[in-house]
């Protein structure tokens, strides 16, 4: 991973919220509030929380007196979160390292985290760490994004930039959103760090933005692929989303674009 990988700041934290959720992760989000909803937990932990999309819809499928802690390590990422959530008083915003969480043991019923697990620079310490806060009888649900080649349109814009920058490609893509998608890799880790009942399961669905421009902001502009573009030449970032944008145009059309996405969804019991 670079070390660019995990730099939210500046303006991405707003794009990715504005733009990016509401086309590839908030369908997920939903899917997450509805695993965690199915257990009743009394005390909920996210890590991993970036701008809340799980958050929002795991708040509004539990009651009221649901103890629910929501984290991230990156302050900017959770400031919008907490922004966009200011009335809800259930939620206790902590800055968390996941590798490290400042927690008790047995303090929750289920630990949710939502395509936060391909950043972790140690993975098997960070689900060592979930499980040892996780009641004995608790679950850890979380999702990461399948292979590139299925999730069509970050695959697109993946391969316009690199005809931009032939002898240097953006990779980030490729390197960390979807580069932790072995099952067999997933499974392997998380028995090392102790769980045993391990569910693992693909799952499909339609991104759907309202423009190609929009999807290119969303990519070149809302996430660390902006730090990679910036890095090779800084001021190329707007003709780097124009390329995507007629890129993703010749093959959807000037309209609404729709694309197949694709993440693995997991839950883990100790």
């Amino acid at each position: 991973m670079s070390n660019t990988d995990k730099v939210f700041a500046g303006s991405i934290p707003k794009i990715y919220d504005e733009f990016l959720v509401p086309m590839i992760f908030a369908v997920y989000a939903d899917d997450i509030a509805r695993r965690v909803a199915a257990r009743s937990p009394s005390a909920l932990l996210e890590i991993a929380a970036g701008t809340g999309a799980v958050t929002r819809a795991v708040a509004a499928a539990l009651p009221r007196g649901v103890r629910y802690v929501a984290t991230d390590l990156n302050e900017p990422m959770l400031a919008v979160a907490a922004q966009r959530q200011a009335d809800d008083d259930r939620i206790d915003w902590r800055q968390a390292d996941a590798m490290a969480l400042p927690f008790g043991d047995a303090e929750f019923d289920v630990v949710c985290c939502q395509f936060g697990a391909m950043f972790f620079p140690d993975r098997v310490k960070a689900y060592g760490d979930v499980k040892r806060v996780l009641k004995p009888d608790g679950a850890f649900i979380f999702n990461v994004w399948d292979r590139i080649e299925d999730n069509v349109l970050t695959h697109e814009a993946t391969v316009a930039l690199g005809k931009m920058f032939p002898d240097d490609p953006p990779r980030f893509m490729i390197r960390t959103p979807h580069g932790y998608c072995d099952k067999a890799v997933i499974r392997t880790d998380l028995e090392r760090a102790g769980f045993r009942d391990i569910s693992i399961e693909t799952r499909s669905e339609i991104s759907r933005a309202p423009s190609a421009e929009r999807v290119a902001i969303a990519l070149c502009q809302g996430t660390p692929l902006r730090s990679e573009i910036e890095a090779r030449d800084a001021s190329k970032l707007q003709a780097a989303t124009d390329l995507v944008a007629e890129a993703l145009r010749s093959r959807h059309g000037s309209g609404t674009v729709d694309g197949k996405i694709q993440a693995i969804v997991i839950e883990a019991r100790p």
